[in-house]
């Protein structure tokens, strides 16, 4: 949009109104951008909006849960705020955990002042890094609350004098920043939900063994037939690839996927059926827009129930050991250009998001990479300058 279009109006949403809890006074509340009385079609929150619609007209209300990962650094970013977090495999680290126990609980205290049903805080795979987790809800409440989140994170580490970072790939070595989110659908929404349709206790083959109905599966085919390009929203920038292509860590494993398979209970895979009625998609990473990252899943699971999609082949193998025996599944983008021209050319699932909004983000997206291209690098003097 240009400064020739109409002005915008940001209209509140009232139901997502949160009391900042460390500035009372203070609210939180997300907008409905509006245009000459009409929704803004680029918005990501409309996007989103519309899409939560179009599952409800076919009796389908989406639920999930996601794992934003960050980083605690110094105030510059340029190194972990802890000096002492050192050690070759972090994850859990008890130690590490308390020299940072008055950030991690006084964010944990407010979640739960928050019902938002915090259930986990933990150490992650990086040094420097952490997992906070609350539970699932339906889709606009779970964006919200990721968006939230991302702000009071980042909010509490400021006062107390460090620089929270949700970037994917923060510090080269170390294992990135994901946005795992595990996704269900349901009959109704919020409370009224009674039935799990992802569910089953009689399936049979590759995924009804594994407790994922019929619907299910075709969910999971959407997300399948789609996931090179929907790597566009859910690793929306050039850090991005630096995350799920990366060679492995100084921990032994990068936790993210760089090839489109799907297993059971094993996190090596780009998706992974951990019980009955539920999956998890690895792929999104923290640069993530908490709303487009929600709407790029249910469009691209509707498609794959409207069509019937199967998933595939199962892959029960540690890809991280044995991915060479995967024949035929695609790989990820290798960067954000390959990701934007999956997106561009995969008609689909830019017509599910909104044409308008899809030609929007992919200028957008293709602006950043021309400006990413068009900056010298340390790395090209070093290997060029006496070329």
């Amino acid at each position: 949009m240009t400064p020739a279009h109409p002005a915008m109006l940001a209209v509140p949403d009232p139901s997502s109104v949160i009391q900042l809890p460390w500035k009372p006074e203070v609210a939180w509340v997300a907008g409905n951008p509006v245009m000459d009385d009409a929704d803004v079609a680029q918005a990501p929150r409309n996007v989103l909006r519309r899409l939560i619609d179009e599952a409800a007209d076919e009796g389908l209300h989406v639920k999930t849960g996601v794992e934003a990962e960050y980083f605690l650094l110094t105030p510059e970013g340029d190194k972990i705020s802890d000096p002492y977090d050192t050690a070759a495999k972090p994850c859990y680290d008890q130690q590490a955990v308390m020299r940072r126990y008055d950030v991690i609980a006084e964010i944990c205290d407010y979640m739960l002042e928050l019902g938002w049903g915090p259930y986990q805080n933990d150490h992650e795979d990086a040094n420097g890094q952490f997992e906070m987790n609350f539970e699932f809800d339906d889709v606009l409440r779970t964006a919200d609350k990721h968006s939230f989140f991302k702000f009071m994170t980042k909010s509490i580490a400021e006062k107390h004098g460090l620089r929270a970072t949700f970037m994917p790939k923060p510090i080269e070595g170390l294992t990135g920043n994901g946005c795992h989110a595990h996704i269900s659908v349901w009959d109704a929404p919020g409370d009224a939900a009674r039935i799990n349709v992802f569910a089953t206790d009689k399936g049979t083959g590759q995924t009804g063994e594994l407790g994922l109905s019929e619907q299910g599966a075709h969910f999971l085919g959407g997300i399948m037939k789609h996931a090179s390009a929907l790597a566009a929203i859910t690793n929306p920038t050039v850090n991005s690839y630096k995350r799920i292509n990366a060679p492995r860590t100084m921990s032994g494993a990068t936790w993210a996927p760089n090839t489109v398979t799907w297993t059971g209970n094993n996190r090596t895979h780009m998706v992974r059926v951990p019980g009955p009625g539920r999956f998890e998609l690895r792929l999104p990473d923290g640069a993530a827009n908490p709303y487009l990252l929600q709407a790029v899943i249910i469009a691209a699971g509707l498609d794959g129930i409207r069509n019937k999609r199967n998933p595939g082949r199962r892959w029960d193998i540690d890809m991280y050991a044995e991915g060479h025996k995967v024949r035929g599944a695609p790989k990820l983008p290798l960067n954000l250009l390959d990701a934007i021209r999956e997106y561009d050319k995969n008609r689909a699932l830019k017509s599910a998001m909104g044409d308008e909004f899809s030609a929007a983000y992919i200028k957008m997206k293709m602006q950043e990479w021309n400006s990413f291209v068009s900056h010298f690098s340390q790395w090209e003097r070093e290997n060029t300058l006496d070329i």
